[in-house]
């Protein structure tokens, strides 16, 4: 996540310096060792520093002197190492080693030792980023054949559409060996989510043939008129989805960027495979189509427009009260901006809440300095000590003495503490890494350290934490307003009206609020990036819905009064949306139930009950505002023609 933070970010500047300047790295791990005496505990920091990728492991030995009495030193000190026989190393581990420097970490300690920090929770994201979408998939392929076969007459044509689509989600795999790497991010959730997003091309595609096979003999004729006739709903569709995608690749944070490319070029590619791949295949094999025709399963939804339509009035009430709540609501939500703790049924989240237990919350973080004043760094030193939630400090001034010049020791002793141009000094807190008390305490130790020096850096998990914070809610209000214009621009060339675009955005839009806005209300927290993800992408995918939706509803409302058109849509489109959606809103709940990854979880959970919220505006919410705005609609639509009644 940290790689995806802008470079000229204040925590990203900070470590970059500390790079240049100091061989060991800030620490990114805790190992514990339960039932360990002094001597085995330093045997096994030994071990530890030998496993390739660990780059510094600090103990007990590197901040008092083991030879004299432990009564003699400082009881905290001990503590924050070594107490009740069970030992704690802060451990370094260089990047990308981190899956295999924690697996042999675990080989080593067993099963009663436990890792936490930012180097285990990268290791489990980049274990977890295949497997886990495997096995979405692996569940979520089946629930989608079922679906797609309550939807259609034949046996075939389920796999037709998962074929055209999976083809076009295996080459986006593939071709994102030339963007040199992916977020796991986007590893975990673009494939099921282009799978999920893009079936409705092939749908539309597939249904459109089939209707005109009963019209003309010729399969080659029937599939020529069914890309012609289907082609607008398509590239409607596609061109919502493409540039909600595209909003994403304008964020700073550079995951927005990475998920909305992957995306944007599956979309592309899905929609190639089903106007190019799917007619040819389709072609060569239609008689399998013809072999395997079945009964349709679900009856037709004669008279539910008629049902529907009666709670017009009060869907409309029960909306403006929700409205402006929801959208309040979901912009005081409190949000993580990193990972979020690791669920307890994974053995990460055991090891974190073990370690916790034992030694407390441990969140370190790293002052850069200007070297040379010694008294000055004491002072600051003395200083932070007296700030809440900070449990040690690490310098030279506390650990050595600033009674010694630096210049009569060692390197091996000074190195840790000093460069050729700067003094670093490691900050302990007991705080979570995010959260108002954390952010809080990052800005108390910048403006502490200010009144001292001119030039300070500050890094650690926190101050990553709280750049990032600063960064993605500048880039909330720029990805919406450009996925909400891009997609109004869209809406308007397509229906050629004034007033659709804003019915069909408040519909999706009042969605998306309400959605988001369940966090609030149920008090639980929720990873901002899964919000920023979702307020674009559920607006994009599900903005379909209305669409198809409306465009049925123009057409028929040119030949029949308001109230009798909206009935006949919803009779004949509310299947095709509800399978469409029952599709995404499973992607997102398995995804949601099966990843272990709090960032995917989320995303996945909020795209599930979006897709449901989407859909039941569109067939609730969405009629009664067409239905109220009938007169409108007409003055402020491009050649509406609407059927006028006679006499």
């Amino acid at each position: 996540m940290v790689d995806y933070l802008p470079e000229d970010t204040p925590s990203m500047e900070a470590t970059d310096l500390m790079e240049e300047e100091f061989d060991e790295p800030i620490e990114n791990a805790r190992v514990m060792i339960r039932d360990v005496s002094i001597t085995k505990a330093l045997s096994y920091k030994n071990e530890l520093e030998n496993i390739d990728g660990v780059t510094h492991v600090t103990w007990l030995d590197d901040v008092i002197d083991l030879k004299t009495p432990l009564e003699l030193a400082n009881e905290d000190t001990i503590e924050s190492y070594y107490q009740e026989q069970n030992a704690l190393f802060s451990v370094s581990i260089s990047e990308g080693d981190e899956v295999e420097a924690t697996n042999q970490i675990y080989d080593l300690i067993g099963e009663n030792g436990a890792i936490a920090g930012d180097a285990l929770d990268t290791a489990t994201s980049q274990k977890m980023a295949s497997s886990e979408t495997l096995n979405a998939a692996a569940l979520l392929v089946p629930i989608i054949i079922i679906i797609l076969i309550i939807s259609t007459t034949s046996w075939m044509e389920p796999i037709f559409f998962l074929t055209a689509i999976g083809v076009s989600v295996l080459i986006n795999m593939g071709t994102n060996i030339f963007l040199g790497e992916v977020s796991f991010i986007t590893q975990s959730v673009a494939p099921i989510l282009q799978l999920a997003v893009s079936l409705d091309y092939a749908i539309f595609l597939l249904h459109s043939f089939q209707d005109y096979r009963k019209q003309v003999d010729d399969p080659k004729e029937a599939m020529s008129l069914a890309m012609k006739q289907s082609f607008p709903a398509i590239i409607a569709s596609v061109s919502t989805t493409f540039f909600g995608f595209m909003a994403l690749a304008f964020m700073d944070f550079g995951i927005g960027a990475d998920l909305g490319i992957n995306l944007v070029k599956g979309i592309l590619l899905s929609f190639l495979s089903v106007m190019i791949f799917l007619p040819a295949l389709t072609l060569q094999f239609y008689k399998w189509i013809d072999k395997t025709q079945h009964k349709q399963i679900v009856p037709d939804f004669k008279n539910v427009g008629k049902r529907v339509i009666k709670f017009r009035i009060p869907v409309l009430l029960l909306i403006a009260l929700m409205i402006v709540p929801a959208f309040l609501a979901q912009s005081q939500t409190q949000f993580l901006y990193g990972f979020g703790d690791q669920p307890d049924s994974t053995r990460a989240g055991q090891d974190q809440r073990a370690i916790e237990e034992e030694f407390g919350k441990n969140t370190p973080m790293v002052i850069l300095v200007p070297k040379g004043d010694v008294a000055k760094e004491e002072e600051l030193v003395h200083e932070l000590e007296d700030l809440q939630y900070v449990s040690s400090i690490f310098a030279y001034v506390n650990t050595v003495s600033s009674a010694i010049p630096s210049d009569y020791l060692d390197e091996s002793v000074t190195e840790q503490f000093y460069s050729d141009d700067y003094s670093r000094i490691t900050i302990f807190t007991n705080t979570d890494p995010e959260g108002d008390v954390a952010f809080n305490l990052v800005k108390q130790v910048r403006d502490t350290a200010n009144g001292y020096y001119d030039e300070v850096h500050l890094l650690g998990n926190s101050v990553t934490l709280y750049d990032m914070k600063q960064v993605v809610e500048a880039d909330n209000k720029l990805v919406n307003l450009l996925t909400v214009a891009t997609i109004a621009l869209v809406l308007l060339i397509t229906f050629k009206s004034l007033s659709v675009p804003v019915i069909l955005l408040l519909t999706i839009q009042s969605a998306v609020w309400i959605n988001l806005s369940v966090p609030y209300f149920t008090d639980s927290p929720l990873v901002y990036v899964g919000y920023l993800i979702i307020s674009t992408v559920q607006l994009a995918a599900t903005v379909d819905y209305g669409i198809l939706f409306t465009e049925y509803y123009m057409k028929v409302r040119q030949k029949m009064p308001a109230l009798k058109a909206i009935k006949k849509t919803i009779d004949d489109k509310t299947f095709a949306i509800f399978i469409s959606a029952s599709i995404l809103s499973s992607v997102g709940f398995i995804l949601g139930l099966t990843s272990s990854n709090p960032i995917v979880s989320s995303i996945g959970l909020l795209l599930g009950r979006g897709a449901l919220l989407a859909f039941l505006l569109v067939v609730f919410f969405l009629p009664a505002m067409l239905l109220v705005f009938d007169k409108l609609i007409e003055k402020t639509t491009f050649r509406a023609n609407f059927y006028k009644q006679k006499g």
